[in-house]
């Protein structure tokens, strides 16, 4: 099979992995004979319509798999076109699609070929070879294969920038259900040994030391294809944090391309299910919130509430809060302020109080935030400080950027009253 019909295959084959990152801060010297670059500014990235990064050189090294996971395009009952590359093959692609400027990185995965510690092999071989025969410095994400070998996974880690082992699915039941040649242990084994290695390499001070996936690891979980409520899922992002020091933890919309009766029939990717989480992970990496503050374990997300306005919602007992007064910490709760502007406030508040015009200045999204701070002493404007008032102005506010989003025309309707009474009296 010649390589271009190859790569059609395991292009196509790749596009339901959606776990490819920046570079996380990697910085990596080149000189005149290296080929491709990596600095602290990172990779920049392209996305598809539906939210998915494409910016990496993206595909499998084989999608002939001996698994048979209920959800996966690559099963080995499929009836579907198979390929594998030979880890020359990937190299002189990837140095061939950088120098056309069409890729500034690699991002490579595999179905399981043979057995675990074969493909990884191959992997090994393949990002071994870039690096010295080719001396590639550009960024690689690899996926450490379940099962593997873990002298082979750190082997793996000192010639790649980031690492990943994909969970799947959020629990071990639905896994031995959906993917019964797969095991929870399989999948944490190498994310345990990556976080080992990176502790070591942590520790050591020697300047001749070899750098072990600098970027950190990175996991994925599939949502919508197994039972379990967002509740469940966020909390075992926490754990997977904690426990791994993971960088990130990404989230895959559950897309029907097998029938089972095992599957759940949905008519189409739940996306905006996959966007909340993604908030609700940046809650808890950024802003100090445990899992158990936003939801339990088994309620899901209200789609029409970001889930820091849900937060907000459930807890206004703890609102309004006096922006002059208020610790950092419940700042950080106040939905449209973010990191930054917390810090802001509590440096300008030693100097002046503070009024909505100043919040402005300072970057907080007075769009959401008015709902449940106070100003000198003052509510913003004449709104009423009930849950189910503030909660339609916040779905309204979320329909109309929709809307924007959508490219529709708003009117002067659509509009929140308060919002028209701004634009008419001029009054902030």
């Amino acid at each position: 099979m010649e390589t271009l019909d190859k790569l059609k295959i395991l292009a196509e084959s790749a596009k339901y992995d959606v776990s490819c990152s920046s570079s996380g801060g990697v910085k990596r010297k080149s000189n005149n004979k290296s080929v491709g670059s990596i600095h602290t500014s990172g990779i920049c990235h392209s996305f598809t319509a539906d939210g998915r990064c494409v910016s990496l050189f993206k595909i499998l090294l084989s999608n002939s798999c001996i698994y048979d996971c209920k959800y996966c395009i690559n099963k080995f009952t499929n009836d579907i076109k198979r390929a594998t590359f030979t880890p020359r093959e990937v190299c002189e692609l990837t140095i061939s699609f950088y120098k056309r400027n069409y890729i500034e990185g690699l991002f490579l995965s595999s179905a399981i070929v043979k057995n675990p510690n074969y493909t990884m092999e191959l992997l090994v071989q393949t990002v071994i070879m870039l690096r010295t025969e080719y001396h590639f410095k550009g960024y690689i994400h690899l996926k450490a294969i379940p099962g593997a070998d873990q002298i082979l996974i750190t082997k793996a880690g000192l010639y790649v920038d980031r690492l990943s082992a994909n969970i799947e699915l959020p629990s071990k039941d639905s896994l031995k259900i959906l993917a019964p040649q797969k095991t929870y242990k399989d999948i944490l084994t190498p994310m345990h040994t990556i976080s080992q290695k990176l502790l070591e390499s942590g520790q050591t001070k020697t300047k001749t030391k070899e750098l072990f996936v600098p970027a950190g690891q990175s996991t994925q979980m599939i949502v919508g294809a197994s039972p379990e409520a967002d509740g469940h899922i966020i909390r075992l992002s926490e754990e997977l944090y904690n426990r791994f020091s993971l960088k990130r933890v990404y989230y895959s919309s559950y897309i029907p391309v097998n029938e089972d009766n095992l599957l759940p029939a949905v008519p189409e990717p739940t996306f905006l299910r996959e966007h909340r989480l993604y908030q609700a992970d940046w809650l808890l990496r950024f802003y100090d919130f445990k899992a158990s503050e936003l939801l339990s374990v088994n309620q899901n997300f209200n789609l029409a509430l970001d889930p820091k306005a849900n937060y907000a919602l459930n807890n206004m007992n703890l609102f309004p809060v006096n922006i002059q007064t208020a610790s950092y910490k419940l700042l950080l709760r106040v939905p449209g302020i973010g990191v930054r502007s917390a810090k802001r406030i509590v440096e300008a508040r030693r100097f002046t109080n503070l009024r909505f015009e100043d919040l402005v200045k300072i970057g907080v999204v007075m769009k959401r935030a008015k709902y449940f701070i106070i100003c000198r002493g003052k509510y913003f404007m004449d709104l009423k400080f009930k849950e189910e008032t503030i909660k339609d102005y916040i779905i309204m506010d979320e329909k109309i950027k929709n809307k924007v989003s959508e490219g529709v025309q708003l009117s002067i309707f659509d509009l929140p009253r308060y919002e028209i009474m701004s634009s008419v009296t001029g009054e902030y």
